[in-house]
């Protein structure tokens, strides 16, 4: 069995379905309600700013948690670079509280934005000796320890209102949630750091290239590290982990159209900076019976337990609820993801 969820950039231009972000917003909502109703497991948003595209998660997040029930809500990922810890935890609380405590989120440290350094317009500066990413990671460490619910406040001993005995904790805290939170790991040695403080992950489709192995390769090597690892600091529960995969099945015109011609079928090789050489996973389209061949010889999506359908959201929410159920009822079952 395999959680299987969909994962929305939520673009938006006027020459698409998706005009506006307004239409992206609202329209996130409809396809979260529509794979609830086939089936689907999860939800999830990308987090980028500056850009025609989702931002700001937790209004988004909480609307999805009132109109569903069981579907798992998230994102994937949050860059922590731009983020007040403490704010981002009582936004967390009240999105995981409406939700019923099925909020699972993913942060990160970020990866290139659309504007030069768009932390420092946030008010956030790494310390001294401090690069970008250790502050990211930083702000991480900060939340983590806030969702466990301890007081570190001192009292004013005039409140405006009555207050528990001790130091306060920030409200609203939801009960668990330490436990759903995902890193996003570009590294393997991110991906390590990530098992040793308790949190789940999230490997995408595109990592550090490391060892100029084919990318399923090299991203089921950061995986089995990352299980290694956890199993090393000792924690009691069972991890999660997730990957993103661009998967087509074509059982219509539509799909041919929109994906059958020669696409990115091969992995590619790109820079995230001018020191970080990566690769990028190749897409997956191809009519079904196929497509499970092909699935079947990708190494990490084997050993993930949650694959994060990343979906062409421009396209409309009929088109891509229709791309999800041919998942679930072509591909899922013959994997045994179902």
């Amino acid at each position: 069995m395999k959680k299987i969820g969909f994962l929305s950039f939520g673009h938006w231009s006027p020459q698409s379905r998706t005009r506006s972000a307004a239409d992206a917003l609202l329209e996130t909502i409809d396809l979260a309600q529509a794979a609830e109703q086939l089936g689907a497991d999860g939800a999830y948003v990308r987090v980028h700013h500056f850009a025609r595209q989702l931002a700001s998660p937790f209004p988004l997040l909480a609307a999805i948690g009132a109109r569903t029930k069981r579907i798992e809500i998230g994102t994937a990922v949050i860059d922590m670079r731009y983020e007040n810890p403490l704010y981002m935890a009582e936004d967390a609380g009240a999105a995981d509280l409406i939700a019923g405590g099925r909020l699972q989120l993913g942060i990160s440290r970020g990866s290139p934005e659309q504007v030069i350094d768009g932390w420092r317009y946030f008010g956030y500066q790494p310390a001294e000796g401090e690069s970008d990413a250790d502050m990211g990671r930083r702000h991480a460490e900060v939340l983590l320890d806030l969702l466990r619910g301890q007081g570190f406040a001192q009292p004013n001993p005039r409140p405006m209102f009555p207050n528990p005995p001790g130091l306060l904790r920030l409200e609203p805290y939801s009960e668990g949630l330490r436990d759903r939170i995902w890193w996003g790991a570009g590294s393997n040695a991110t991906a390590v750091w990530a098992a040793k403080l308790g949190m789940n992950l999230q490997s995408s489709t595109l990592k550090n290239d490391e060892t100029g192995e084919p990318f399923h390769v090299q991203q089921a090597a950061q995986i089995r590290a990352y299980r290694d690892a956890w199993k090393q600091a000792g924690h009691t529960r069972t991890p999660r982990v997730s990957v993103s995969r661009s998967i087509f099945p074509l059982v219509d015109d539509r799909d041919r159209a929109y994906f059958g011609r020669e696409g990115q079928q091969q992995d590619q090789i790109g820079y995230l900076d001018e020191q970080t050489r990566a690769i990028f996973g190749r897409s997956y389209a191809a009519e079904p019976e196929a497509l499970i061949e092909q699935l079947k010889a990708d190494e990490a999506l084997a050993e993930a337990d949650t694959l994060l359908l990343t979906i062409p959201n421009q396209l409309g929410v009929d088109y891509n609820a229709h791309v999800i159920e041919a998942i679930l009822t072509h591909i899922a079952p013959a994997l045994g993801w179902r």
